[in-house]
Parts: C-alpha cells; sequence; structure tokens
C-alpha cells in the first residue's frame, strides 16, 4: 500500500496575512497532499480573498487546493478541486461546476452507504470521521477504523481519515487504510508550531 499522505485543513478563521506565513511554514515541514480552504463563517468575498493569496502557496509546493462546500467559488477561482458535505452540491452538481478535470470529494462520515454512492456516482475520495474528539466542529457522528479497512478491501478511491487527528493518534489511522488523513488543529495549534508539526505527522504516518 502507498505511504499515508497529509490533508490540511485551514482554521475557520484567521488573520489572512499572518495565516499565510503560517501555511508557508507548515509546507515546509515535509509533505501535504492537499489543503482544504474551509472558512464556514466566511462569506464569499472574504473566501475568494483568501483563496487568491493562498493558492499560489500551495501550488508553488504542488500543494493541491480544495474548496469546502462552494463549486461556485472553487470555479471562480480555478482551485483544484471542491469538498461537498450532505448537505451541499450533489456530486453530479458539482461535477457541473467545477468540471471534469476538477477533485471532488465527499463527506461521508461514518455511513458505508453514503461512501458507496459516492464512490459510484464518481468521487475522486471519500472522507470519514471522526475519529477523535475535535474542537474544530461539532461532532454528529463518530466513526471507527474498521471503516477505513473496510473501503480498502473494496474499493480504488481514495479515502481521507478526519477528526480530530495528530501525530499521537495518526500512526493508527494509517495502519487502519486511510490514504490521507486530514489534520486541522493538529497542526495550526501544535506548540512548536506548524512546520515542527507536519514534520511530526509525516513521521508518525510513514513508519
Amino acid at each position: 500500500m502507498s505511504n499515508t499522505r497529509l490533508y490540511l485543513i485551514t482554521p475557520p478563521t484567521f488573520n489572512l496575512n499572518k495565516f499565510a506565513g503560517s501555511l508557508r511554514e507548515a509546507l515546509e515541514g515535509g509533505d501535504v497532499a492537499s489543503v482544504q480552504l474551509r472558512m464556514k463563517e466566511s462569506n464569499d468575498k472574504n473566501i475568494i480573498e483568501a483563496a487568491k493569496v493562498l493558492m499560489p502557496i500551495c501550488h508553488a509546493k504542488d500543494v493541491a487546493f480544495i474548496i469546502n462546500d462552494n463549486a461556485e467559488i472553487a470555479k471562480l477561482v480555478d482551485a483544484d478541486g471542491v469538498h461537498v458535505g450532505q448537505d451541499d452540491l450533489t456530486i453530479e452538481e458539482a461535477r457541473n461546476v467545477v468540471g471534469e478535470n476538477k477533485i471532488i470529494g465527499v463527506t461521508c462520515k461514518d455511513s458505508k452507504h453514503i461512501s458507496m454512492t459516492a464512490g459510484e456516482q464518481g468521487a475522486d475520495y471519500v472522507a470519514f470521521g471522526a475519529f477523535f474528539p475535535t474542537k474544530t466542529k461539532s461532532i454528529v457522528t463518530t466513526a471507527s477504523p474498521e471503516i477505513l479497512q473496510w473501503w480498502q478491501d473494496i474499493f480504488e478511491i481514495p479515502c481521507v481519515a478526519i477528526g480530530g487527528i495528530n501525530s499521537t493518534n495518526a500512526p493508527s489511522i494509517a495502519k487502519a487504510g486511510a490514504d490521507f488523513v486530514a489534520v486541522c488543529s493538529g497542526v495550526w495549534d501544535h506548540p512548536n508550531g506548524p512546520k515542527k508539526a507536519v514534520t511530526e505527522i509525516n513521521e508518525a504516518i510513514n513508519t
């Protein structure tokens, strides 16, 4: 099986200029597959502004840049893809907006049925979680690591594990079969800074 990779998620709110520096620092820490801009509490104007600042930082490091929820913004800023939840667009609707060559990821929580449907409908990855308690969102569903192994045994499409993941608990999730571990506060709130956090997580998931 290929190495598990890190999928970074931005904090819900941040000072853009300051965070741009934090993102650059994080990407110096080691391998990052993608960054998801997840600004749930912001308006479209602020999301677009953030994307225009942060996306070039990611692309300079060959890191994919994903917009959370909003396919129209993803298309407008020419992001690499969009991540949709169960209350957002369908995969078909998102595909019609962003185009055939963009990434579409889908939140599947702990549902085998939703994940199978997403795979059949053309999702580029499915996301399961939350696996651990998290400060970034209220937990509605919890997922067991077994769902990652179940997915790997059946499907080729990559799976992302999300929810309270950090360098301490990431190895168990990687071993269970996650192609990507999505991390937010485990990087941005790390006591030694985001660069050190990315280094530690990469070491943890690939030892």
